[in-house]
């Protein structure tokens, strides 16, 4: 595949379309003198899949019909419209269809490379993990936040860095659904910090992975406490006051909260009001100990996965 794609580059162009039109002539030649014995039509293909992933459609068309004359006229059989017809739409047709590989290749490697530049020149820390807990992409930013000991994080376990963040992965057919977080990070050379996490699940195939922008809020903390306050450590999740078991309703709008709705939308899909979405939070929030709804959605990965 890799020699293909270097065949197709476009910096190749001239003497990939020169090829092309010597082959054409070779065939046509080669057709013309051995016209008795045997037709080489059929070997018209092959310059026209390769002049395709340069040429226009229109182009590509006219080539296809004109190297089908060319089979045709040097066909030792009768002449035949409905074997010039076919021999034209087999030649045309496969050169288009050629032709749009080569362009939905150019244009997905394109993407991948605007996505690439702009994931590895942002200022924010980006990962993304696979099935298994895995760290598929990160970037600079990230490597700078995370501190990993042989200065790579590809390959690594997120659980290493942000242990709540592993727990996110959804191996169950559920939907999409995007949330944030705050939990304790570890860096590599043995630090901790506070992380605020952006995060949303996705499919790839059938594969589930997860990508997450990963920012540092220890500062953020430290300017906002009072001098005189003394700090204290962030919580974990195992230190939230948890009981186990949730109402239907209950259920069901924490599932919703996780997906990332409002109370709003939470209410028109339930079918309640937007009264009893808040009385349900309160409850939900009693319950569990905790104040926010990012934190909500802490003890909803940690402690209630089956509901999710």
């Amino acid at each position: 595949m890799l020699i293909l794609e270097r065949l197709w580059d476009e910096r190749n162009r001239t003497p990939v379309l020169a090829v092309s039109a010597a082959i054409v002539m070779v065939i046509a030649v080669v057709d013309w003198w051995t016209k008795p014995y045997v037709s080489l039509g059929f070997l018209y293909l092959f310059p026209i899949m390769l002049a395709a992933g340069y040429l226009p459609r229109w182009t590509v068309g006219l080539l296809g019909v004109g190297c089908a004359w060319l089979a045709e006229v040097f066909s030792s059989l009768a002449p035949s419209f409905v074997r010039l017809t076919f021999e034209t739409l087999a030649l045309v047709g496969c050169g288009l269809f050629v032709g749009e590989l080569i362009r939905n290749r150019r244009l997905s490697l394109e993407s991948q490379a605007r996505l690439k530049t702009l994931v590895e020149t942002s200022p924010a820390a980006i990962v993304t993990i696979d099935e298994y807990g895995l760290i598929e992409l990160a970037n600079q930013a990230a490597i700078e936040l995370l501190v990993p000991r042989d200065n790579h994080l590809i390959g690594d376990p997120i659980a290493a860095f942000l242990p709540e963040l592993h727990h996110a992965i959804r191996w169950e057919q559920a939907p999409q659904f995007r949330a944030s977080l705050q939990c304790l990070g570890h860096r590599g050379n043995g630090e901790s910090f506070t992380a605020s996490v952006w995060f949303s699940t996705y499919k790839e195939g059938l594969t589930p992975k997860l990508a997450a922008i990963i920012a540092d809020a220890s500062e953020e903390e430290a300017e906002a406490a009072p001098d005189s306050a003394p700090s204290l450590p962030n919580p974990s999740i195992s230190e939230y006051r948890v009981r186990p078991t949730l109402g239907d309703r209950e259920g069901g709008v924490l599932r919703l909260v996780v997906q990332g709705l409002a109370n709003k939308e939470i209410a028109a899909k339930m079918e309640i009001s937007q009264s009893a979405v808040k009385n349900t939070m309160q409850q939900l929030f009693a319950k569990t100990g905790v104040r926010t709804r990012s934190q909500l959605v802490r003890v909803a990965l940690e402690h209630y996965r089956n509901i999710l």
